[in-house]
């Protein structure tokens, strides 16, 4: 017989640093998933990823205290910021303060197809000029000039 799945919760964990303090340990508390468990699971699996870049997972929890989570590529906000070497903050999507009227950055189409093909299976794209359409598109909503 299949578990019950009680629900789905999502977070935003820095890859490898993954710890029971706030905000993870509450989360997952409150809807009684085992915190050593899952940050022992988590950081093993985001072990190959850059340390700290925020990463968003999907924890699907159990009525038998059980769980599963997927983890998904990160942010094209901080990706972009990355590639145009921006100063990463604790606000990862902050770009210019008027897009289209100033620019904070600049990335070359080949760094953003380089983050489409990371993203791609995250994306709502079929190829991976779509998806890099979709990044430019982010970069251009951040401020950040999409060169040739």
């Amino acid at each position: 017989m299949a578990k019950k799945l009680l629900g789905h919760l999502k977070l935003q964990i820095p890859a490898g640093q993954a710890n029971p303090s706030p905000p993870v340990g509450p989360a997952l508390g409150q809807r009684g998933i085992n915190i050593m468990e899952f940050c022992k699971a988590f950081n093993a699996k985001t072990q190959g990823m850059e340390q700290g870049l925020p990463v968003p997972v999907v924890i699907s929890y159990y009525q038998d205290k059980s769980f599963t989570f997927i983890v998904k590529s990160p942010p094209a906000t901080v990706l972009l910021k990355k590639a145009a070497k921006l100063k990463l903050g604790k606000k990862p999507a902050s770009g210019a303060n008027k897009p289209g009227y100033e620019t904070v950055g600049k990335v070359t189409m080949a760094q953003v197809r380089e983050i489409a093909e990371m993203k791609m299976e995250d994306l709502n794209a079929n190829d991976l000029d779509a998806a890099s359409k979709i990044i430019a598109g982010s970069a251009r909503a951040m401020g950040i000039e999409v060169t040739e």
